[in-house]
């Protein structure tokens, strides 16, 4: 995970699971730019995200609190980026915000 900010728990993380439609359709160009806004807002720790061959995917984003969470989840931006992937993007997803307790790592 690629984090700034604080990473040795007492954050949030957002679970976002999903499957996605056939066809790029402009998805592609929204990731990188969700992500940079993201990255860009207070209250942003880091984001893992990794999708299959199927179309199955998880993006987990890491939160300072339940409000940059709230706050970013009512960007301008990041809500018309909502709207497509309900419209086009994804027959299915699942949210879920979870709090992180600990974190731990071994190797490199």
């Amino acid at each position: 995970m690629e984090t700034k900010g604080q990473t040795n728990g007492g954050y949030y993380a957002v679970i976002f699971t999903s499957l996605r439609t056939e066809g790029d359709n402009g998805y592609g160009r929204m990731a990188e730019e969700m992500e940079r806004l993201a990255s860009a807002q207070p209250g942003f720790i880091g984001v893992d995200s990794v999708r299959d061959a199927s179309g199955a995917g998880i993006t987990i984003s890491y939160w300072e609190s339940l409000e940059a969470i709230a706050d970013w989840k009512s960007n301008t931006a990041h809500r018309v980026a909502q709207e497509r992937g309900r419209s086009e993007w994804y027959e299915g997803y699942k949210v879920k915000i979870c709090k992180v307790e600990r974190e731990y790592s071994s190797g490199g």
